[in-house]
């Protein structure tokens, strides 16, 4: 299991193992949750732009603008979220 110590600024240094396992990249967020029982969970709060491939069904129809692409990613992108 990957352990990390953390420094008296309470900074860790994520493990590779883990960061590799999560997709984490240089400046992703990352959140963490509290379960129930007390522990904490780190997932990236952010998720990479190839996450959302597939997730529209197929527009047929005139072009679309950048806003109403950028309206239909969102909408995508929360019901996945679900």
């Amino acid at each position: 299991m990957p352990t990390a110590t953390m420094t008296t600024k309470g900074q860790v240094t994520i493990p590779l193992a883990v960061r590799t396992d999560l997709r984490l990249e240089a400046g992703v967020r990352v959140e963490f949750r509290r379960g129930d029982d007390g522990s904490y969970s780190l997932r990236a709060a952010t998720r990479p732009v190839s996450d959302l491939f597939g997730c529209l069904p197929p527009h047929r129809g005139p072009a679309l603008t950048v806003e109403e692409m950028s309206d239909r990613m969102a909408a995508g992108a929360a019901e996945a979220n679900r």
